[in-house]
């Protein structure tokens, strides 16, 4: 797992440091992995993909749009904030996702909206902290805050369809979708995406085989021998990892005022995070493979 963390940790340095439109690097992070993975799809879910229903998809074309959105507005935001505010921003997924699942019926416990007034109270100070800064680092953030929202919605379409196919099939299809979505917006945008340098071509291959492949793959597998908590958690030391490595290569220096609100938004995430289990002893009726708050644990990876 510290491998997949590591890996996730280099998606907001190297957006930051390639020279390249957000959206044209978000485009070719999915169409990479999109295409690196259509040879492992071939070989083992090639039926599959064949009987893939019309709802089915419709759900996971949805996933990928809504992935497409979080990808793109995310990388967009690293543009104009910080690695570690476009980071923990975007780390509020769980908050988001929560929310969805209390607006679809489920009941939350006190302590997921103990977390989410926590997490909110640090988006708040982050924002105002960086608005000091300048008024673009304001609109990075939020731009990092709408990345969250789409990657919640991105969580919630995926709930409702990974029990029935499987990660192969899912990753290419929703992959697919982003790319061909983020591709028709840069091509609408007339945003450049070829003829970039070397450097910046070598960056975007590492973003599409470190973050998107090997993070998200090793995140997964980590999921059939540990707790989804667990993972859950771990994934909120990419925010930190990021911006230590933002600050050792980019040079970003993050005013310090701004690591307690931080804290306080991972914390409140984590909250979010480790409440499911406090809502299964209240008695709560998720239905099975549905539970939102577990879905909410499961970041649309980065």
């Amino acid at each position: 797992m510290l491998v997949a963390i590591v890996a996730g940790s280099t998606a907001g340095p190297l957006t930051a440091a390639a020279i390249a439109p957000g959206l044209a690097i978000a485009f070719w992070r999915n169409a990479l992995s999109a295409a690196a993975t259509v040879p492992v799809a071939l070989h083992r879910s090639r039926p599959e993909l064949a009987g893939l229903s019309r709802n089915q998809l419709l759900f996971m074309a949805t996933a990928g749009l809504l992935l497409a959105a979080h990808f793109g507005t995310w990388m967009a935001s690293l543009a104009f904030t910080t690695v570690a505010s476009a980071i923990a921003m975007t780390a509020t997924q769980p908050v988001w996702a929560a929310l969805v699942a209390r607006v679809r019926g489920q009941r939350l416990p006190p302590r997921a909206w103990l977390g989410i007034a926590v997490a909110v109270t640090g988006v708040a100070m982050i924002t105002g902290i960086d608005l000091t800064v300048s008024p673009s680092a304001l609109g990075g953030d939020l731009l990092a805050l709408t990345g969250g929202i789409f990657g919640a919605g991105y969580i919630t379409a995926g709930g409702e369809i990974r029990g029935n196919v499987s990660t192969t099939s899912y990753t290419l299809v929703c992959y697919g979708a982003a790319a061909a979505a983020l591709l028709v917006v840069c091509l609408f945008a007339g945003l450049q995406l070829a003829g970039f340098s070397p450097a910046t071509w070598l960056m975007i291959a590492a973003i599409a085989a470190g973050p998107q492949l090997i993070g998200h793959s090793l995140f997964n597998r980590a999921l059939r021998t540990t707790s989804p908590t667990v993972v859950s958690l771990a994934t909120l030391f990419i925010t930190p990892c990021a911006a230590l490595i933002a600050w050792a290569w980019l040079g970003q220096s993050p005013p310090l005022t701004i690591i307690p609100a931080i804290a306080l938004l991972l914390g409140g995430v984590a909250l979010v995070v480790t409440s499911r289990f406090q809502w299964r002893r209240q008695g709560g009726t998720p239905r099975p493979g549905r539970h939102p708050v577990r879905s909410a644990g499961r970041r649309a990876r980065t």
